[in-house]
């Protein structure tokens, strides 16, 4: 069985270690694009939210995602250019407006706002999943951890406030067959 803390060890070894670095394979760059392409459009989406949406949670909630998104996609794109990866075309940030002034055919609600943040946050995850598989080099899967992290203790707080709002989805209850109950607490 291996050992975690001999894992994280062999880790730190390999990026403090003076041999040079081998280049990228074709899946580690094509994870940075992909990965860089939809945190790109997931700030395009947080601005809407912004331009749509005047509670004060959701708010806030937004500018903590922009301020992630924006940190990332400023680290992700200083490496892949010092690889020699280029940049993707992305949407273009959207001009600010006043919540009041969207029409309500067009406007988000509060509940789809946040349940499209969690689905791109579910979805930036599983990127850096599977970003974090294919890595070879030590320093890319380092960059997947931390965004995934990063991901993490927002989700948290996300869900904290979906859950409080009423907004989670939750899919039905599933009950193993041969209980009688619909109560089953795995007892």
């Amino acid at each position: 069985m291996s050992n975690p803390l001999e894992a994280v060890w062999n880790t730190f070894k390999t990026l403090i270690d003076n041999e040079p670095k081998s280049p990228l394979h074709i899946m580690e760059a094509g994870d940075c694009w992909k990965y860089y392409t939809v945190l790109e459009e997931f700030i395009r989406y947080e601005e809407v939210g912004l331009n749509t949406s005047s509670d004060d949670e959701i708010l806030e909630m937004l500018r903590d995602a922009i301020r992630i998104c924006e940190s990332q996609s400023k680290r992700l794109s200083t490496f892949m250019l010092q690889e020699g990866i280029p940049l993707p075309d992305v949407t273009s940030a959207k001009p600010k407006s006043d919540p009041k002034e969207v029409p309500l055919g067009v406007k988000l609600s509060d509940d789809e706002i946040s349940n499209g943040i969690a689905f791109k946050v579910v979805t930036l995850m599983q990127l850096c999943g599977k970003g974090q598989a294919d890595a070879v080099r030590s320093d890319v899967g380092m960059i997947w951890l931390e965004f995934y992290s990063e991901f993490t203790t927002f989700g948290a707080t996300l869900k904290t406030l979906m859950r409080k709002r009423g907004w989670l989805k939750v899919p039905p209850y599933y009950y193993p067959p041969g209980y009688p109950e619909k109560g089953y607490q795995g007892k």
